[in-house]
């Protein structure tokens, strides 16, 4: 399965002189689990690194005047949106990362892949070979046993 049915393709950003308290705010409201870094000013149109909530809840609220730049990581792994389910995973696994940044074919970002899509994507594809394999079940216990299409 390709990504490009999985991620989500709105990002949502922040600066890196940004509060936390800003940035928690801003991933309540728009119920997302990270943000991008943007370099300071944002118009420069620089990604700098990721915030996440994980960051915040173990390194953030230590101190509330902290601000994004100083619990960011700063590293973005990047996958394409024409890799598949199995690519990304590996990316992650390498990188040490939940999220992946995709970029589109002109190289820049067109959203997020995080650990949870890739996990409801497998998991819609167990499903589908489940009802597969029940079809085959009731198929033998109708006492169809092998049927033979064509010649």
């Amino acid at each position: 399965m390709k990504i490009e049915r999985l991620y989500t393709r709105k990002i949502m950003a922040t600066t890196r002189s940004a509060a936390i308290a800003e940035a928690a705010a801003a991933m309540r409201h728009f119920q997302v689990g990270s943000l991008l870094v943007m370099e300071d000013p944002p118009a420069t149109g620089k990604a700098v690194g990721i915030v996440t909530d994980r960051d915040l809840a173990l390194q953030g609220f230590a101190s509330e005047s902290s601000t994004v730049g100083s619990v960011m990581t700063p590293v973005m792994a990047t996958v394409p949106a024409t890799a598949d389910i199995h690519e990304a995973l590996e990316l992650m696994r390498a990188h040490g990362v939940r999220r992946l940044l995709v970029t589109g074919a002109d190289g820049n970002f067109t959203g997020i892949l995080s650990i949870d899509d890739l996990i409801d994507g497998l998991a819609a594809d167990l499903a589908a070979a489940s009802a597969v394999l029940k079809g085959d079940i009731r198929g033998d216990a109708a006492g169809l046993g092998n049927v033979k299409i064509g010649g």
